[in-house]
């Protein structure tokens, strides 16, 4: 994610306009006819902004215990038809609860919590992650 840990900052990653536009870009820069955009924690000051306004270009969305989620309402999140799976670590009692919170108002998700995993569930349990991501995936149109 621009402008975090070692990665130089990017001026139009200032504004949830700027940050979605970038985004916009790295797809089309990559070529990309409707990815599953996958997003853990900061990258979520990305990927809501632009899910909310172009989740008809994803095939599907996987939110990672992402930040950012309070910054944007229910109805908000009610009128995006992408299929999503909400996906965290049990032992994430800090960022997840509140991201699943306003990401239940997706209308398209599925939940899958990983035990014992904490933020980082990826990195906690491996296998456990890998499979429900490709049971996400095999589902997907």
């Amino acid at each position: 994610v621009p402008g975090y840990g070692d990665s130089p900052p990017v001026e139009m990653a200032l504004t949830a306009q700027g940050r979605r536009a970038f985004l916009e870009r790295v797809l089309q820069e990559l070529s990309m006819q409707r990815p599953v955009l996958i997003s853990p924690s900061m990258s979520g000051r990305f990927s809501l902004p632009f899910l909310l306004a172009h989740g008809n270009r994803l095939a599907g969305f996987v939110p990672i215990a992402p930040v950012g989620t309070k910054d944007f309402t229910a109805e908000q999140y009610r009128a995006v038809q992408t299929p999503t799976l909400i996906l965290y670590g049990d032992r994430d009692t800090g960022l997840a609860p509140q991201a699943l919170q306003n990401l239940q108002h997706l209308p398209k998700h599925r939940v899958a919590v990983l035990s014992g995993a904490g933020h980082a569930c990826y990195l906690d349990k491996p296998e456990e992650f890998h499979r429900a991501l490709l049971g996400f995936l095999r589902q997907l149109k």
